[in-house]
């Protein structure tokens, strides 16, 4: 994993913003003891250390941590952009209609492309594209 590649850039930033709203969410975290809740931030933060670092096998970590905001605050989980379930895989992809799979795997396969041929790929702006009405 190459974490400069926009790819990865643009959903660490993603990440990063998960992260923050999750800390700033101190009221919903309240209902899962509190020392549960600060080792999950910690492997959180762990998390995007490893990722920045292009460690190919926290994306495991990820799977488990998404899945795990999904189980252990469902009244947030709506907050978990659809990109990090994609980006992540694995279990994550049980939270995602067939439909929306689809959608992401057209996208990824125009990204391969790009980046086989050497180019620059807007992850962004092609979800817009093809996810627009």
């Amino acid at each position: 994993m190459n974490p400069e590649l926009p790819y990865h850039r643009y959903h660490m930033a993603l990440l990063k913003s998960l992260f923050d709203t999750l800390r700033a969410q101190s009221v919903l975290m309240e209902q899962v003891p509190e020392e549960s809740n600060l080792l999950f931030l910690e492997r959180f933060d762990e998390l995007i250390t490893q990722l920045e670092a292009g460690d190919h096998d926290s994306l495991h970590a990820g799977q488990d941590i998404m899945c795990q905001i999904i189980s252990r605050y469902p009244q947030i989980a709506h907050m978990i952009p659809r990109d990090l379930l994609w980006y992540f895989g694995g279990d994550c992809l049980h939270f995602m209609p067939d439909e929306e799979i689809a959608q992401y795997q057209l996208i990824d396969e125009h990204r391969a492309a790009a980046e086989e041929r050497g180019e620059e790929f807007n992850w962004e702006q092609a979800r817009q594209l093809i996810q627009s009405p």
